[in-house]
């Protein structure tokens, strides 16, 4: 049984409001509302919202969390501010958004409507990191020799989780990360999660940290 359920997607960004109309764009979605703080973009459903979040620091290592989008040309992407970082070694387009964060563009005859194709996590652990995931979403686990997949994931409105290893340590706080909703908080420490910072005055929300340290936002019903 699943102990969370995906809800939306945060984008960390220096000049938030440029940035959610690049992912905007990139994604299919509408810039809905916004304030000093952050810019909301809306889709079809709840679980396509994704927030764009100011935050002060700019991008200064590589992502450990990235997006892969659908497009029918990667010149359409570039056409919306992303600026090319590898064109010809991989199937897909290497390519950084406006503030210098990866993102990789899979080429389409068809495109759908929402264009998030997948989203993935490097990880010292690929392997633990997404048996966990997958325990925690109710997804199905896909191992690969060199990589692992969470699919099927209940609500998401992308294709999947991939969780691929890579030798250097985690070091800053993910500029991408997910908001999941849980009837009990507990249930995901006991799983192997971590509390980063408790639901207080500023924020309405747990911020947790999965067993590779990523962190990502649990929604639950407030006490009493």
């Amino acid at each position: 049984m699943a102990l969370a359920t995906f809800q939306d997607l945060c984008i960390d960004a220096v000049d938030h409001r440029r940035m959610a109309t690049f992912w905007a764009g990139v994604l299919g979605l509408r810039v809905d509302e916004g304030d000093e703080d952050g810019v909301r973009l809306v889709g079809p459903t709840r679980q396509h919202t994704v927030y764009v979040n100011r935050v002060p620091e700019p991008v200064t290592v590589k992502q450990r969390v990235h997006l892969d989008v659908h497009a029918a040309a990667v010149d359409d992407v570039l056409a919306l501010g992303a600026t090319p970082a590898d064109l010809d070694s991989f199937r897909w387009k290497l390519l950084r958004d406006p503030e210098g964060g990866e993102l990789c563009v899979f080429e389409r005859e068809a495109v759908p409507d929402y264009r998030l194709y997948e989203i993935v996590i490097d990880c010292a652990d690929a392997f633990a990191t997404a048996r966990w995931w997958a325990e925690v979403l109710g997804g199905r686990l896909d191992e690969e020799d060199e990589w692992a997949a969470v699919e099927d994931i209940p609500g998401a409105p992308f294709e999947c989780l991939v969780f691929v290893p890579v030798p250097e340590p985690k070091t800053v706080k993910n500029r991408v990360h997910w908001d999941v909703t849980v009837p009990d908080l507990e249930a995901l420490v006991r799983a192997g999660a971590r509390v980063v910072r408790e639901r207080d005055d500023e924020i309405r929300w747990t911020v947790m940290a999965d067993p590779e340290g990523n962190e990502f936002c649990a929604f639950a019903p407030a006490a009493g």
